[in-house]
């Protein structure tokens, strides 16, 4: 088979291999999940009747569950378009958002941020931990996505021979 057949061309290209959509499917569910914690309760003031959600808490909460929905809007995009159904660097940065968020909430969760300037006593309610779950589940989405096979690939899918 030569490389200038394109009959050949076209046959091997079917037989190529592509990204599995399962971290995809892993990573919106914890997008999902993320941008639902928003709206849920994120801490209570010293016990008050009065707790605050995620929107009423930081700015940052709902900034990072947006940019989580721009992610996977991009990452169906890329598995459309690209390739071999994923466009790894993306995937990546997909998963640094991720354990950013990952991080933010944990940290949340041992000291509720935004109200020690006002010596509120903030306890962490339901939605920190949503949001902290959210953002495992869409880390470990894409760090499963950016293992699946891409542009770098060294399997010739013409022989079966290494590309170097």
């Amino acid at each position: 088979m030569t490389m200038s057949d394109p009959a050949a061309a076209t046959s091997a290209r079917v037989a190529e291999r592509h990204a599995r959509s399962t971290g995809f499917a892993v990573a919106g569910l914890g997008i999902v999940l993320f941008n639902i914690a928003p709206f849920l309760n994120w801490v209570d003031p010293g016990g008050d009747a009065n707790p605050r959600t995620g929107y009423e808490t930081d700015s940052l909460v709902p900034f990072i569950a947006y940019l989580g929905l721009g992610l996977l809007a991009a990452m169906a995009y890329a598995m459309k378009r690209a390739r071999r159904g994923q466009h790894r660097g993306l995937t990546l940065v997909s998963m640094a958002v991720g354990l950013a968020a990952t991080l933010q909430c944990l940290a949340f969760a041992i000291n509720p941020m935004g109200g020690l300037e006002r010596g509120d006593g903030l306890d962490p309610q339901l939605g920190v931990f949503v949001a902290l779950l959210g953002a495992i589940i869409w880390s470990i989405g894409s760090g499963l996505l950016a293992r699946e096979v891409e542009g770098d690939d060294d399997v010739d899918t013409y022989g079966g021979s290494s590309i170097r």
